[in-house]
């Protein structure tokens, strides 16, 4: 199997190679004609068409010649072609469309009263000037920077190169000038107080040439990119658009080296990507450019102490380090806010000693990730969507060349650069295991960590476990991470006690065929690692015999497969058949059933149920029910005094905010993205900016988290905010997610484990804090015009779902926003919103839409277990929705804005409005 997969890896280069090529050819040849006068061009155009027929019609007759054999391989190849060629493709219908909506919506048709209303924040009363809300915004800079300091990873670090001994250093590049330090669209934050890298240089102590910088600065190309940051709106259009490509590197001359060279011997790149809200990137863009790889080189050559520094929100194939020696370190800062260039300043003086891990598997071809078998564009002929096919399974990341590499080292270490939670240190630590207790209850393991180095520091320890594994049983990777701490700063020859503790149930797998989790009989390594693959220490944990958990632990829920009520068939990755079962999209059936069909255009209302009262006079304001239960039946008596038209405004207007109904007691609320701090999608304010999640990620640092979390509470609470769109849960799938800058790793514990705590902190505030996207909104192609993802039941509980569980039971969120996605052929869900996630998980709360496109209709979204529309565009088509849906099932509809009310009030009710 390893050698048709290398086989197929060598393939997708030289056909790579040839579209890259081709396509060149072809914007020269168009640039030829373009120049011609028109009627040269009409002719060439016409010859040029001819000539394509013809080569076409000549293909067709040298296949007919070939053996079958032979016609079946160049098929696959004309297939790769044909998919490598179309993958960048950047915009679909949907954004024309809303980009038309956007722009002229606010000037005729009827809905410009809404739109303009949302666009311009006439409901966001916000004040983040106040005495107190620069106050928490001098706290939340503090808690950006600690975040910063502890989210570098130092990948590499030959010769103790770093830190700079010398205090002299070379910057080259333009993206110098246009440093990340953060993403954009929901997931941006305000950078006004960003910090400059030059000048993040000098308050370090590190002297930077100025001669070099002074000719870069001067050049036009580095004038259009130097202090760029749109983060909102115009960024997204940009990557509907395909915008956001970055700027050709100028060459640097012969003459401005040997300057550098006499300047100093040290010298430092930057590599970005350009993924964004609206738009993944392709594989190519994980790759060094042309220009970029040029200057590498040069550099590379002339210097004998070069660092790369990856400011990047997408992993990047740095395979090229291993070409330079004089590449001697690696640091990855991510998008890491404003005050990031600080905080890499510092680690490069030495002032901070570098204590981050990285949160996805480093190889040296992202195509080698079953998952990018299937990320993409893919519609169906029959039927108006998109569709996409998680055949991975469970092996996501690390999970796949942890498991398909396990007794192949050397194809390992051909494959993998940097594992899975890899980072190293300034100094070195020593662990022993001190104590330890596992049992069928729990895993308990306390590790003595000591600074055996010169300089002080932080360290992580990683925990894993090994599963035992039948051939043909039930699905499980080699490796799993199970928990993690991190120290605090230890000096020199100073030792600390940290404690590893989780549930023995956690390592049980779900078993699809008898519908619930099993800790299979057998033998249990528990492996206390640096990172995925170096394993430190490892623990052997027995279970005698099979423990089955039919329930919730929590809820006592029955578990049940909830996710194959469209009968799809899916063909999913196997350990125990690699090559039989690795993803492919080549023979994907791109025609949807009749049952997918009908339940993708179908929704079934339940009109067997009681007609709720509505516009009773009870004399009860929703203060009167602080202190209640979700379940306590006063709720009942409040629910009665709502009218339906008060209902369905209510739901129907949840964009950035709720309407107040004043006689019974019911504010006005304000809800804000996002992730990395407050923004407003479509204008800017002043607040608090903290580094991308994926930063947060690799802190490995709960407590920072939680810190975080709890800032950006304490600013909502100064600021008249009551509502947080985050954390985003979401999996880094593939390396091409055009948001994996603000979602933070390839693993659920993980993101379970910081989402979890960063969760806690904003809501311990008494703020709503809305966990997203519920479910499985790992791609940007085709995801706002309605995109159906398929899965199994296993990985999607296993993988994709578990961050959003842990978050639910550890942090008591009271809200979740749903994603984009058709689940089991069906947008929002009601197996997802009210089976999983209230059912058997017990979360109590409002559920919110993602921003509304077309597709996302109010009246099954409320019938479903989705209690709020974030709608900017189509707010009165959506109230029409709901009422012609109330004319037709008024038991059912009545019933659906009900429960929608009961989850948002319920929620509102826990904020500080009430305290």
């Amino acid at each position: 199997m390893f050698e048709s997969f290398n086989k197929r890896k060598i393939k997708k280069k030289e056909i790579t190679k040839r579209v890259r090529e081709d396509k060149a050819k072809s914007k020269e040849r168009k640039q030829e004609i373009a120049s011609l006068p028109e009627t040269e061009r009409k002719e060439i155009i016409k010859s040029d068409k001819r000539l394509q027929k013809e080569q076409k019609q000549q293909r067709k007759n040298e296949l007919r010649s070939f053996s079958r054999k032979e016609r079946k391989v160049a098929k696959k190849e004309a297939k790769m072609y044909k998919k490598i060629k179309n993958r960048p493709r950047r915009i679909t219908g949907w954004s024309i469309v809303a980009l038309l909506l956007l722009i002229t919506g606010v000037t005729v048709g009827p809905t410009v009263s809404g739109i303009v209303g949302n666009i311009t924040g006439r409901h966001i009363t916000i004040n983040t000037t106040s005495a107190e809300g620069v106050k928490v915004r001098d706290a939340a800079d503090v808690v950006s920077e600690d975040i910063a300091d502890e989210g570098i990873v130092l990948l590499k670090n030959d010769n103790n190169a770093l830190p700079l001994t010398d205090k002299k250093i070379n910057v080259f590049g333009s993206t110098a000038f246009s440093f990340k330090y953060g993403g954009g669209g929901s997931g941006g934050s305000d950078q006004s107080r960003a910090i400059n890298l030059f000048d993040a240089l000098k308050n370090a102590g590190i002297e930077y040439n100025q001669e070099l910088y002074d000719y870069y600065a001067g050049m036009p190309e580095i004038e259009a990119v130097a202090g760029e940051s749109n983060t909102g709106v115009v960024q997204v259009i940009g990557g509907m658009l395909g915008n956001n490509k970055a700027a050709d590197e100028p060459e640097v001359s012969d003459a401005v080296l040997s300057q550098a060279r006499e300047y100093s011997d040290n010298a430092m790149i930057i590599l970005q990507t350009e993924g964004v809200e609206a738009s993944d990137v392709n594989t190519e863009d994980l790759k060094l450019t042309d220009e970029m790889r040029a200057l590498v080189g040069k550099v590379a050559d002339n210097f004998s102490n070069v660092t790369i520094v990856v400011n990047a929100g997408n992993t990047l194939e740095l395979g090229f380090v291993d070409d330079y020696p004089s590449i001697q370190s690696i640091l990855w800062v991510g998008t890491p806010g404003p005050f990031g260039t600080n905080s890499l300043a510092k680690v490069l003086s030495g002032e901070i000693n570098p204590s981050g891990r990285i949160t996805d598997t480093y190889v040296y071809d992202y195509t080698s990730s079953p998952a990018s078998e299937n990320f993409g564009d893919y519609q169906y002929e029959n039927l108006d969507k998109a569709y996409i096919n998680y055949e991975e399974g469970i092996y996501v990341g690390y999970r796949f060349y942890e498991t398909y590499l396990k007794d192949n080292e050397e194809g390992y270490r051909e494959t993998v650069q940097y594992p899975f939670g890899s980072g190293l240190s300034y100094t070195t630590f020593d662990w022993n295991v001190v104590n330890q207790q596992l049992n069928k209850d729990s895993i308990e393991v306390e590790v003595e960590v000591k600074n055996t180095g010169e300089l002080a520091g932080k360290d992580v320890v990683q925990a894993y476990y090994s599963a035992p594994y039948t051939p043909g049983g039930i699905e499980k990777s080699a490796i799993n991470l199970a928990a993690f701490a991190k120290t605090s700063l230890l000096e020199p020859g100073e030792s600390e006690v940290i404690t590893i503790k989780y549930d023995t149930r956690d390592m049980a797998s779900y078993d699809m065929e008898n519908e619930n989790y099993i800790l299979e009989k057998g033998t249990y390594q528990i492996k206390l690692a640096k990172n995925v693959h170096d394993i430190d220490n490892s623990i052997d944990f027995v279970l005698s015999e099979d423990i089955l958990y039919n329930e919730d632990a929590d809820t006592g829920t029955e578990y049940r497969n909830r996710f194959n009520q469209s009968d799809n068939e899916l063909t999913v990755l196997s350990r125990n058949d690699w090559e039989g079962t690795y993803p492919s999209d080549e023979d994907d059936s791109k025609v949807a059933s009749d049952k997918i069909i009908e339940r993708v255009q179908q929704h079934e209302f339940n009109d067997d149920v009681p007609m709720p009262t509505t516009g009773a006079e009870n004399g009860l304001k929703l203060e009167d029910l602080k202190g209640f239960e979700h379940e306590d039946p006063m709720w009942d008596q409040f629910l009665d005094q709502l009218t339906v038209d008060q209902m369905i405004e209510y739901v129907s207007n949840g964009a950035y905010h709720t309407g107040g109904i004043e006689d019974l007691g019911i504010p006005d609320t304000v809800l804000l993205d996002g992730p990395a701090g407050f923004n407003f999608f479509f204008k800017q304010f002043e607040a608090g900016a903290y580094p991308t999640e994926i930063v947060v990620a690799a802190t490995w640092n709960k407590n920072l988290a939680y810190e975080m979390g709890e800032t950006i509470g304490e600013e909502a609470k100064a600021y008249g905010i009551h509502g947080w769109y985050a954390p985003n849960l979401n999996i880094h799938r593939t390396a091409q997610g055009g948001r994996n800058f603000e979602y933070m790793s390839e693993d659920p514990i993980l993101n379970g484990m910081i989402g979890a705590n960063m969760a806690k902190g904003a809501q311990d505030q008494d703020i709503t804090v809305f966990m997203k996207h519920f479910a499985m909104n790992e791609q940007e192609t085709n995801a706002r015009s309605g995109m159906l993802v398929w899965s199994n039941e296993q990985a999607m509980r296993e993988i994709h779902l578990r961050p959003f569980e842990m978050t639910v039971k550890e942090a008591g969120v009271t809200g979740t926003m749903s994603s984009f996605s058709y689940i089991d052929g069906k947008w929002a869900n009601q197996e997802l919103l009210n089976g999983i996630l209230r059912d058997e998980w017990g979360f109590e709360g409002m559920v919110s839409s993602d921003a509304v496109f077309n597709f996302m209709e109010s009246q099954k979204a409320i019938t479903s277990g989705n209690d709020l529309m974030l709608d900017i565009m189509s707010v009165p088509k959506n109230k029409e929705r709901l009422k012609e849906a109330y004319d037709e099932h008024p038991e059912a509809i009545t019933v659906g804005l009900r429960n929608s009310m009961h989850n948002s009030l319920y929620a509102t009710l826990q904020t500080y409005l009430f305290n």
